[in-house]
């Protein structure tokens, strides 16, 4: 017997859905707080129980920023490089962190602590360099804090 793709609450959710107008978006969402990202797998899945082609499922999720294609780490780190905090060294603090843990922009830590993503804006632009990582934010960040921040978290 094949392991279970989705949770109970997941597939229930997929079956309420399934041959609404305009229930792609909304599952793939749903898997995405699930599962943390849309694997290959999870798109396929979806495609059969919604009778969608799996290229339009691709075209929807590459598409959208949100969709992430690669699984998170443990702490996702986000690093903000709107017009503020790039202005104000955001490109540093993601240089940082690769020298810190090896990261670079979408990629996992070797340990799957750690994932980075460039965002564009988290709405902080007063507190200009932003990072966050798993929801908490850091603002004002220079790089010879990075280190102390990313202890916090190890």
């Amino acid at each position: 017997m094949s392991k279970r793709m989705f949770s109970d609450e997941l597939d229930a959710f997929i079956n309420t859905w399934a041959g609404k107008p305009g229930n792609l978006i909304m599952v793939l969402h749903k898997v995405q707080e699930e599962q943390g990202y849309i694997s290959r797998e999870a798109a396929e899945e979806v495609s059969k129980r919604l009778g969608i082609p799996l290229a339009t499922i691709w075209g929807v999720v590459t598409f959208y920023h949100f969709f992430k294609l690669n699984k998170p780490g443990k702490y996702n780190i986000q690093v903000c490089l709107g017009t503020a905090c790039y202005l104000k060294g955001g490109d540093a603090i993601i240089e940082e962190l690769g020298k810190e843990i090896g990261l670079e922009v979408g990629g996992l830590s070797e340990d799957g602590l750690f994932s980075l993503e460039a965002v564009r804006c988290v709405g902080c632009c007063g507190l200009a360099p932003v990072m966050t990582i798993g929801g908490e934010v850091f603002g004002k960040v220079t790089k010879d804090q990075v280190k102390g921040i990313l202890d916090k978290f190890a």
